[in-house]
């Protein structure tokens, strides 16, 4: 998916006929499913983070896309200072300090 190739640098390793798509930035392998509530897979994850050198020039280069621009967290919680929606609607964050950093 080009979104997640321009703005975090990884690649596609492989699609299917059902319309999922797996990519990988050499460390971490993100599977995009698309779920059918009749199906045998189920719904799964709420949302992932990204940890980024610069939140804000992050969040001006994913202005230039048909997407929601990211808006700081309003909850206490210290892994991410933003959240942000991608164009298929999967919620994501963005946190420039890192994870399970106090």
């Amino acid at each position: 998916m080009r979104f997640y190739g321009d703005h975090f640098g990884m690649e596609t390793l492989a699609t299917d006929k059902d319309g999922n798509y797996f990519l990988h930035d050499g460390y971490l392998t993100l599977a995009l499913l698309k779920i059918d509530m009749g199906g045998e897979a189920p719904a799964g994850m709420n949302h992932f983070g990204f940890h980024v050198a610069d939140i804000a020039g992050t969040c001006k280069k994913l202005a230039h896309e048909d997407v929601e621009p990211p808006q700081r967290r309003t909850s206490p919680r210290p892994y991410a200072e933003y959240r942000a929606i991608d164009p298929e609607g999967n919620w994501f964050d963005l946190s420039e300090h890192g994870y399970g950093v106090d």
